[in-house]
């Protein structure tokens, strides 16, 4: 690939960038809430969400509690009873496209008591011909690994930190055309991980 056409291919994924992150802060201005009754059951609402997304609620540890797969786009209301479940601190994640809107909350006394929330944004990983964009909005200064795999035999391990003016990770690698067969990349992150599969 001559150097013309890679940097079409990352001008391109850069014009998929900007448009992710406009997405993103159009879908941020869609309320979301988790309201208290009687104590012990809440009801949760998204709105806007798409057929697909994922809703969980998982406890300190991470142990996955409860899952369910959206089966329609639209506003999603379900009221849930979390009386059985023991003391502790808890989550509910919705895990989207491009993001996961995380909401803790605490169980004491039988009773629910909801924390703080934050919104966490997965990377972006595409696979064009020999190369292999990543990216990924970062407002801490978490760092970012990335594991690369060809025939499941790791040939590429980098750990990638943004300095304090970035808030958009980016990284490029160039494979080599002559290696043909299945690759994988793994991206972690927050102590979550993701796994992009392709071939050459």
């Amino acid at each position: 690939m001559n150097f013309n056409n890679m940097k079409t291919i990352i001008k391109k994924y850069l014009v998929a960038i900007i448009m992710l992150v406009t997405s993103i802060n159009y879908a941020n201005e869609k309320a979301t809430s988790i309201n208290t009754i009687d104590g012990k059951k809440v009801r949760v609402e998204f709105k806007a969400v798409k057929k697909g997304h994922t809703l969980s609620i998982k406890n300190e540890d991470g142990t996955l509690i409860y899952s369910k797969e959206l089966k329609n786009s639209g506003n999603f209301s379900q009221i849930f009873d979390l009386s059985k479940l023991e003391e502790g601190n808890y989550t509910t994640e919705l895990e989207k496209d491009y993001e996961i809107t995380v909401k803790y909350f605490a169980v004491l006394d039988n009773k629910i008591s909801f924390n703080k929330e934050e919104t966490i944004f997965k990377p972006v990983i595409r696979a064009e011909n020999n190369l292999v964009l990543i990216s990924k909005i970062t407002f801490n200064k978490e760092p970012l690994k990335v594991s690369l795999y060809y025939k499941d035999e790791l040939i590429l391990s980098e750990t990638i930190t943004r300095t304090a003016s970035e808030t958009i990770l980016n990284k490029v690698y160039r494979v080599s055309k002559e290696k043909k067969g299945d690759y994988k990349v793994i991206v972690s992150s927050n102590d979550r991980s993701y796994l992009k599969n392709f071939s050459l």
